[in-house]
C-alpha cells in the first residue's frame, strides 16, 4: 500500500493565509509563479496552522483525562522533553528541551500527558518565559500536586541566525511552586535532571 499522509486544515484559514503570504513573498521581490514557489504560500499557510495549534487544544483536558488516585507521594520527574516553538517578536522558532517534576498529592497523571502539554503551550507564538509559567500553572492548578517544577533550556533563532547572531547561546528558564520552593527539594530536582 502506497504511503498516505493525512492532516487536516481549515480551509478558509488555509487560503487566507496563503494568499497573504503570496503577497509578502511578491513584497520581497520574489516571483510567486516560479516552479519552486508555486506551492510555498499553500504550504506555509498549512505550516503555521501547525505550529500554532496550541491555540485550539486545551491543555487542562488533556491531563484530566489521565487522573489517578494514587497514594505515591515522591518526586516524579519526566525530563528532556523536546520542544519547538514560535517566538512572538519575530515569528522565528526556538527549540530546545523541558524538563518537569511534580510531588503528587494523592493523583498521579498519565507520564504522556505531560510532553502534551508542553506541545500544547509550545504551538502558539510564545516566549519561553511564559512559555514556563503556563506549563507549570497549568500542572498546579489541574493536579494539586504538593509541588510542581519546570525547567526549560531553548536556543532562539531570532538570537542566531538575526540580530546578535549567537550561535552558541541557550537561555534557561524556570518556575518551582509548593514543596519545590524549599531549596532542598528543588536541588534534588536540580541534581536528577544534571543542572
Amino acid at each position: 500500500m502506497p504511503y498516505k499522509h493525512f492532516e487536516e486544515y481549515n480551509i478558509q484559514v488555509t487560503d487566507d493565509v496563503k494568499d497573504r503570504y503570496k503577497h509578502i513573498i511578491e513584497d520581497l521581490g520574489e516571483n510567486t509563479q516560479r516552479d519552486g514557489l508555486l506551492k510555498t504560500p499553500e504550504r506555509a499557510a498549512k505550516a503555521m496552522q501547525f505550529l500554532t495549534q496550541g491555540y485550539n487544544q486545551d491543555p487542562v483536558e488533556i491531563l484530566k483525562s489521565a487522573m489517578f488516585k494514587e497514594s505515591y507521594n515522591e518526586m516524579v520527574i519526566v525530563k528532556d522533553i523536546e520542544l519547538y516553538s514560535l517566538c512572538e517578536h519575530h515569528i522565528l522558532p526556538f527549540f530546545g528541551k523541558a524538563h518537569i517534576a511534580y510531588i503528587p498529592n494523592g493523583q498521579i497523571v498519565g507520564l504522556s500527558k505531560l510532553p502534551r502539554i508542553v506541545d500544547v503551550f509550545a504551538r502558539r507564538l510564545q516566549v519561553q518565559e511564559r512559555l514556563t509559567e503556563q506549563i507549570l500553572d497549568c500542572i498546579n492548578d489541574t493536579l494539586n500536586p504538593q509541588g510542581v517544577a519546570v525547567v526549560i533550556e531553548a536556543s532562539h533563532m531570532c538570537m542566531m541566525m538575526r540580530g546578535v547572531q549567537k550561535q552558541n547561546s541557550t537561555t534557561t528558564t524556570s518556575g518551582f511552586r509548593g514543596q519545590f520552593e524549599k531549596i532542598e527539594t528543588r536541588n534534588e530536582f536540580l541534581k536528577l535532571i544534571g543542572k
